[in-house]
């Protein structure tokens, strides 16, 4: 069944309605569906790499938009939806080691989870059941989703097609060494400041 929600995904990209579907994917995938928008976004861009930063944008605003659906749903309902969506996906044990994260890191924890490749809905869910504030989980979510999204527009902009395997085969290690990288920067400018 996942199979065929992937391939419908798919089929969204090539049509006329495209960037709406962009958006909608990536404004559900935060708090419900199984698929990322990185799998309409990529052939999207590789289509046509000028819109490469638009369809970034539209893909970081969507998401972060979704993820108030997700917040939501854990803030109100999640012993009704939260948990049985975090049961579904398989992710119960990630969310019950989350609550001792959040407690310490929050907002860092926010940025890193949202721009790797682990499910940005078990991020959404578990902010809102645990009452994150909300104005820090919604910049740390720009933050983290602008990353993700527009770390993908940017190698396919540049490289094109060329890169789109090493997207898609390595994408957890590209955004892993991205989040590294910009945790690291911070650091050394609490460090030397």
């Amino acid at each position: 069944m996942l199979r065929r929600v992937y391939e419908w995904t798919l089929s969204l990209g090539s049509s006329r309605h495209a960037v709406w579907a962009l958006a909608a994917v990536s404004f559900i995938e935060s708090s419900v569906f199984p698929i990322p928008p990185d799998a309409l976004l990529i052939p999207m861009i590789i289509a046509d790499r000028s819109r490469a930063w638009r369809l970034a944008l539209i893909c970081t605003v969507a998401s972060v938009l979704g993820g108030f659906l997700g917040y939501a749903i854990g803030y109100y309902a999640f012993s009704a939806i939260g948990e049985p969506l975090l049961r579904f996906y398989g992710i119960s044990e990630q969310y019950l080691h989350l609550e001792q994260l959040y407690a310490k890191y929050g907002a860092w924890l926010i940025i890193i989870k949202g721009a790797t490749p682990i499910p940005f809905k078990l991020v959404t869910i578990a902010s809102g059941a645990f009452h994150f504030p909300l104005l820090i989980f919604a910049v740390s979510a720009m933050i983290s989703r602008g990353i993700r999204f527009f770390l993908i527009a940017g190698l396919l902009w540049k490289y094109g097609e060329p890169i789109r395997d090493f997207i898609e085969r390595r994408l957890g290690l590209v955004f892993s060494i991205a989040v590294a990288l910009l945790v690291g920067g911070f650091l050394l400018v609490g460090l030397v400041g």
